[in-house]
C-alpha cells in the first residue's frame, strides 16, 4: 500500500492506494508524507482533490476499490448519485437501495465511508434538515456542503 498526504482547506488528507486504485481517504489525518508516490493514481488523485477544493471539479473519476459488506457497498454505491451541492436523507438513501427501514444502518455505513468526499458522504443528512453525523465532525461536513454550494451560486 502507498500514500500521500495533502493539505487541503479542511486540514491534512491522506490518500492511500494499492493495486493502482485508491482504497482509503483519511480527512484531518495524523499521516506523514510518504517519499515516493509510486502509483499514479495517488498523483491523479491529488489532482482532482485539488480541482475539488478550488471549485473546478465536481466529480471525481479516479480508480477505486471499496472494501466492505455488501450493505455498505450498495450505500455507498448510491452515495454516488448524489449530485454535487444537493443532499439526500438517510431515509432517502435507505428507500432508494430497497431498505426503507434502514435509515440508522445507512448512517452507520456513511461513517464507514472508506472514501470521503469521492464519496460523497457528506451530502446526507438528517430527515429534520440538520448535519448529523460525519466521521470528521460537523464542522467539516457544514464546511463541504457550503463550499459545494458556494460553487453552485448558492447561499447556505
Amino acid at each position: 500500500m502507498n500514500k500521500t498526504v495533502i493539505d487541503s482547506p479542511i486540514g491534512k488528507i491522506a490518500i492511500f492506494a494499492e493495486n493502482e486504485k485508491i482504497i482509503r481517504l483519511e480527512l484531518k489525518t495524523e499521516q506523514k508524507a510518504d517519499s515516493v508516490k509510486t502509483e499514479k493514481v495517488l498523483a491523479e488523485a491529488e489532482k482532482q482533490l485539488f480541482e475539488y477544493f478550488s471549485g473546478e471539479r465536481k466529480i471525481f473519476e479516479l480508480e477505486y476499490e471499496f472494501s466492505g459488506t455488501e450493505f455498505q457497498k450498495s450505500v455507498w454505491n448510491e452515495l454516488l448519485k448524489i449530485p454535487f451541492g444537493k443532499t439526500k436523507t438517510y431515509g432517502e438513501i435507505a428507500k432508494e437501495i430497497g431498505n426503507p427501514k434502514a435509515g440508522r444502518a445507512v448512517g452507520s455505513a456513511c461513517n464507514k465511508n472508506p472514501l470521503p468526499i469521492i464519496v460523497p458522504c457528506h451530502r446526507v443528512i438528517g430527515a429534520n434538515g440538520k448535519l448529523t453525523g460525519f466521521a470528521c465532525g460537523t464542522k467539516t461536513k457544514e464546511w463541504l456542503l457550503g463550499h459545494e454550494a458556494m460553487q453552485k451560486g448558492e447561499t447556505v
